[in-house]
Formats: C-alpha cells, sequence, structure tokens
C-alpha cells in the first residue's frame, strides 16, 4: 500500500514519540508499505521552525536526514496535484494539509494522520488507536 504520512506523523515516527500509537507505527514499519512524504511536509517544517512555533529536539536538518533514512520517499509537488488541490472544498483552511490531501486524492494514496478533519475529503485515512 502506497501512504503519504502528514507531517506530525513523519515527525513522531522518527523521534519515537510516544504520541504515534503503536498500531499506527505498524503500518509505518510494514514493509510491504511505501510510505512518502510530501516536499510540503519539509517546507512547513522550516517555516513553523525558522517562526519558532515547532520545537525539535536535533537540528532540521537532522531530522530531514532521519525522514530519508527510515526509508520515507520525497513525494515532489506537481502541477496535477495542484490543480487537484483547487478542487478541494475549504473544510481544511491549512495549506500545507490541503496539499497533502490533494496529493492523497491525486496519487490514490492513503493517508497517516491525526487530523479527522481530513476523513471530510473521501480519502483513505488512517489512525488507528489502541
Amino acid at each position: 500500500m502506497n501512504l503519504i504520512l502528514d507531517t506530525h506523523t513523519a515527525i513522531w515516527f522518527v523521534t519515537d514519540s510516544y504520541q504515534l500509537p503503536k498500531s499506527v507505527k505498524k503500518h509505518v514499519e510494514n514493509p510491504d508499505n511505501h510510505c512518502f512524504i510530501s516536499i510540503a511536509t519539509l517546507w512547513e517544517m522550516g517555516i513553523k521552525h525558522s517562526l519558532g512555533k515547532l520545537k525539535l529536539k536535533a537540528e532540521l536538518k537532522k531530522i530531514f536526514e532521519l525522514f530519508l533514512e527510515s526509508g520515507f520517499i520525497l513525494l515532489p509537488i506537481t502541477p496535477e496535484h495542484i490543480l487537484t488541490n483547487t478542487t478541494l472544498p475549504f473544510h481544511h483552511r491549512d495549506p500545507f494539509d490541503r496539499l497533502i490531501i490533494a496529493q492523497a486524492k491525486r496519487e490514490g494514496f492513503s493517508l497517516i494522520s491525526k487530523d479527522q478533519e481530513f476523513q471530510n475529503y473521501n480519502i483513505n485515512l488512517i489512525w488507528d488507536l489502541e
């Protein structure tokens, strides 16, 4: 299965956070799944970190390296993703989340996020709680 990880999911996975449910972690660790993170995730992290809204226990560059070391595949932003984004209703206003949703829709990926607002976009949302 192809999975795209929301920003918090990717961060919590590479930092081994208690906030990531074990059942969700199993989806990411499943060797049959391909895990993608959007370039929008890196962009969002860079902006929030520079504004002091994202506190990390390691340098931003190190977190990016951990994403790649974890086997995550970087998903570029394409014109098709942007066009899909323009068709989304405004259930969610965050531009980074909207772009990740558009990528999931366009690519047919399941999306791993705790954000229940994403369910309003007719995508396969994964967030299993134990």
